[in-house]
Formats: structure tokens, C-alpha cells, sequence
């Protein structure tokens, strides 16, 4: 990349590898913009800028360079600006049409140390989400405690499984003992590590409850499977054993951390206490039946494949009902899908049965949070500038931008800096709008056309199918939300689990 630098020489040029001194340059001439004295009545006017939108420099500072900035992104307190290359062309209105894909991110801060950023990724697993806001005082004095007695008790664990172990004579020297023991030990210290990295799905345990629950019960069986692999393949019994205890303590990390919502759910006044001690008295009943039931079948000497793989079956179709009767007040992103669509299709709300009955409970890892993203990253949402350029006056009065990008499949809900709850809710209904045009249109489309190309709209059809979900969503999300409320549902930006971007003012 060369960037034509603003001086009397228009062939003076920065090489490609120079990338330092870009971003000093544009912390330069912010500081130079908020220093600088009054502008004389022949100066151009320059505002100056406020450091909470990241120092940000006008347009006319670029109107000699190749590069024009176009927008400024912050995420978790970190900003970036993105640049993008004047191209040859003009627009109607005689500015420069800048050139596909070529925005460019610029960091506006210097990378963090390696310790704050390993403090970072500890701090991302070991304390919930906007800790220390998110929870109340004690919480420090607990979990330090909490800490403290796992400490010892772990350390106990060693010699007390080596101690059983050496007392149920599973070898006659005395070295054997010790070697079974880690060997145990290690199984169960990989199940421990998967359970803490598990952990980092945080508030997900919260709004994709069912979702989580219902997986982490596949994962109980996944590991249930490498146990019984271990019988046809005894030589790989350590690598085998551990993953299967990584698998199965996710899945107790996952039953653990959904279970108080869930049975909060079932509870009508302060008896929450009273309906988890009975559900989990229910559960040890049913498990102590399952064992004596499998203490009878074994003792006929059934297949074992077989008949892990009937219980198997069973286990399955039970988690999948279980999680399916669950019937939650709350719109995550699946039932505000549901919600939504038949809302558009119907005119009508669903109501919190229908809703909880068509919602979906098993989405797999590379489908989830598609085709619609909230929240993303600039540089994901937009690969034409002129794209971005174009809608920003469509929303010049929302606190968001809606767009659909035909590279990915995907919508893009993007969020300003000032966007509050109720704006995060109306982005994600007018992405939602949005979506139901493309797919009417593309159905419309693909009847008449063979080709799938024919398929993806225009830059031209994709504008007028933006302005017109505009004018949707301005006559309808209203109704939307006065009869979900009417249906008992309860909408949070929070249950949608929108990305934490935010696009940040431009200076004018």
C-alpha cells in the first residue's frame, strides 16, 4: 500500500512496510486538531475533537491523499479507524467513488503487553461478564474461599485414589499402584481443564439455556462412547479416557450451570429452593432405577454395543424432550426468530407455548447466529465502501445500520455508540425484515431464473430493499412490541447476545 503524503510534492509516497508510521500520523493530526488555535476567517474550518470518539480527523485532511476516512470502531475500549482508497470515478454529486475492497483498519492504540493481555484471557474465565459491576461484594471473599478448599481437596484426591487403588489390588509390586493413580488422575485433571474452558461461554447459559443443555447432553454421551471405546482399544485407554472426561465434565459444566434458570423457570413465588431439592431428588430416584435396571441386564450378558446404543437412543430422545417442555419468558435469538417471522407471515405473535414448541434447541456450531450477526466488526459487515457510504444517510436518525453483504450470505446489524436496549432490539427486528425481503425476492428470482447468480441482488435491488425494510420496520415494529408484551413475552437486548462493536462519531 502507498499513501500519498499531504505536502507541496504530490510524488512523495509511503512504502507498504511503513505501517507505524500511519497510525502515528493519524494520532498526530488529532492531537494537532484538538491543539490547534481558532482558524482564521480564510481557513478552512476545522472542528476540534473530542477524545471520547477517538481523536478523530475530518474528511478534509484527506483530500489530498489516496486514503479517505470513513469510519471510526470501538470494541471493549480499543478503537480503529478504517480508510478507505480514492478511485478514479466520481459520483453524481462530484466526490470520489472510492475502490472495492479496500478498506483498510487502522488501530488507534499500541498493542497491550503481554501480561495485561494474559490478565485479560485469565480475567475472561475465572470472573463473570462486567465483573466487578455484575455481581454483588461478596463475591470476591467467596469464590476465594471456594478457591482455597477445591485447592486442598484436590491435593487429597491423589493419595486417597492412590490408596484405593493400591487397596483393590490392582497390581502386586509397589511401583504399579502409583503409576494407575496418575494415570487416573490425569483422566480426571483434562475433564477438570475442559470444564474450565467451558466456562467461557458465560452469559450463554443464560439466554441459550436449551441450546447449551441440550448439547452438553450429547457431549455426556460422546464421552459415554470413548469409555466403551476403550474396551475394543485397551492400549489407547489414557488418551481415550481423557477425552471422554473432557467430554463428559462440558456436559456437567453445561447441566450444573443451566439447571437454577431452568427450574427458576417452573417456580411461581420464592419456592425456587423447594423445586430444585425436589428435581434433583426426582433425578437421583430415576439414576439409581437406571443403574439397578443395567445391574439386571448385565448379569444376562447382552451385547454390549447393542445395548449401549439402545440406552443411547433413549438418553437422546429424553434430553430432547426435556429441554423442549421448558417453557421460558424471555426472547433469545431462536425465539425471537420464531417471533418474528410469524409475525411477518401471520400478523400474529406466537404465545409462550408455541413460542418455546417452535424454537430451535440443536443448531450446529457453524450455523449459529446466521444468516443475521449483531453487533460485528466493521471489516465484516462491509467490503465496499460505497456501500457503507450509501446507507449511512438511511440512518442517519437510527443509533444502528442494517446491511446485507451477498459475499457471505449474511445480514449485518452494526450498532452506533449511543445505541441503548430498545435500539438493539429494533436492529435486530429490521435485520429480520430485511432478511424476509432478500428471501421473497430471491424466491421470486430463482422461479424465474436458473442461474444463482440471478439469485444475489444488485448494489442497486440491495438499496431499495434496505429503504423499503426501513419503511416496514418504522410502520410495524410498534405493533410487534405491544403484542409480544400482550403474549407475556419479555424482551432484553441482553437475551440477544449482540457482538460488543460500536461505531463511533465522525467529526464534521
Amino acid at each position: 500500500m502507498k499513501l500519498k503524503n499531504p505536502s507541496k510534492s504530490a510524488s512523495q509516497t509511503l512504502t507498504q512496510s511503513d505501517t507505524r508510521l500511519l497510525v502515528r500520523e493519524t494520532l498526530r493530526i488529532s492531537a494537532n486538531l484538538a491543539s490547534a488555535p481558532p482558524p482564521s476567517s480564510t481557513d478552512p474550518v476545522v472542528t476540534p475533537q473530542d477524545s471520547s470518539f477517538g481523536g478523530l480527523a475530518p474528511d478534509d485532511q484527506f483530500l489530498n491523499s489516496s486514503l479517505r476516512l470513513i469510519c471510526c470502531e470501538e470494541v471493549e475500549g480499543r478503537r480503529w479507524q478504517y480508510y478507505a482508497e480514492n478511485g478514479n470515478s466520481v459520483t453524481v454529486s462530484g466526490a470520489k467513488r472510492l475502490k472495492k475492497n479496500s478498506i483498510r483498519a487502522v488501530a488507534l492504540q499500541t498493542p497491550k503487553a503481554p501480561v495485561d493481555e494474559l490478565i485479560t484471557f485469565i480475567r475472561s474465565y475465572v470472573v463473570p461478564e462486567g465483573f466487578p459491576d455484575s455481581v454483588t461484594p461478596s463475591y470476591v471473599p467467596y469464590m476465594t474461599w471456594r478457591a482455597l478448599k477445591h485447592f486442598f481437596g484436590g491435593a487429597m484426591g491423589v493419595f486417597t485414589t492412590q490408596t484405593l487403588l493400591s487397596s483393590l489390588g490392582v497390581a502386586r509390586n509397589q511401583s504399579a499402584p502409583g503409576a494407575v493413580a496418575i494415570n487416573w488422575i490425569l483422566k480426571d485433571g483434562a475433564g477438570r481443564v475442559g470444564k474450565m474452558l467451558f466456562a467461557r461461554q458465560g452469559k450463554k447459559f443464560d439466554y441459550d439455556l436449551k441450546q447449551l443443555r441440550f448439547a452438553g447432553d450429547l457431549l455426556m454421551e460422546i464421552g459415554a462412547g470413548m469409555e466403551l471405546a476403550t474396551a475394543a482399544v485397551p492400549h489407547l485407554f489414557l488418551p481415550l479416557a481423557c477425552a471422554a472426561n473432557v467430554a463428559k465434565n462440558v456436559g456437567a459444566v453445561t447441566s450444573t450451570s443451566t439447571r437454577t434458570p431452568i427450574y427458576k423457570a417452573f417456580a411461581k413465588g420464592e419456592n425456587i429452593g423447594d423445586v430444585t431439592a425436589k428435581g434433583e431428588c426426582v433425578g437421583n430416584i430415576a439414576d439409581l432405577l437406571g443403574t439397578g435396571l443395567s445391574i439386571f441386564l448385565s448379569k444376562r450378558n447382552p451385547s454390549l454395543f447393542t445395548t449401549f446404543g439402545l440406552l443411547s437412543c433413549g438418553y437422546v430422545m429424553s434430553s430432547y424432550q426435556e429441554v423442549k417442555s421448558v417453557v421460558l419468558h424471555t426472547l433469545n435469538r431462536a425465539r425471537f426468530t420464531v417471533a418474528v417471522e410469524s409475525f411477518l407471515n401471520t400478523g400474529r405473535v406466537p404465545s409462550l407455548q408455541e413460542g418455546n414448541s417452535m424454537e430451535d434447541i440443536f443448531i450446529p456450531p457453524w450455523k449459529q447466529h446466521r444468516p443475521i450477526v449483531l453487533g460485528p466488526r466493521f471489516k465484516d459487515a462491509f467490503q465496499d465502501p460505497n456501500s457503507y457510504l450509501a446507507l449511512e444517510p438511511i440512518f442517519e436518525k437510527e443509533r444502528y445500520i442494517v446491511t446485507y453483504n451477498p459475499s457471505k450470505g449474511n445480514i449485518y446489524a452494526l450498532f452506533k455508540d449511543q445505541a441503548k436496549s430498545d435500539d438493539i432490539l429494533k436492529a435486530a427486528f429490521h435485520a429480520h425484515v430485511l432478511h424476509h425481503i432478500i428471501s421473497s425476492s430471491n424466491q421470486k428470482s430463482s422461479s424465474k431464473e436458473h442461474d444463482l447468480s440471478a439469485v444475489l441482488p444488485s448494489v442497486g435491488d440491495l438499496e431499495s430493499h434496505i429503504t423499503e425494510s426501513y419503511k416496514m420496520v418504522s410502520a410495524l415494529y410498534g405493533p410487534f412490541k405491544n403484542r409480544a408484551k400482550e403474549q407475556g413475552w419479555v424482551m432484553s437486548e441482553s437475551h440477544l447476545n449482540p457482538g460488543r462493536a460500536r461505531l463511533c462519531e465522525l467529526a464534521r
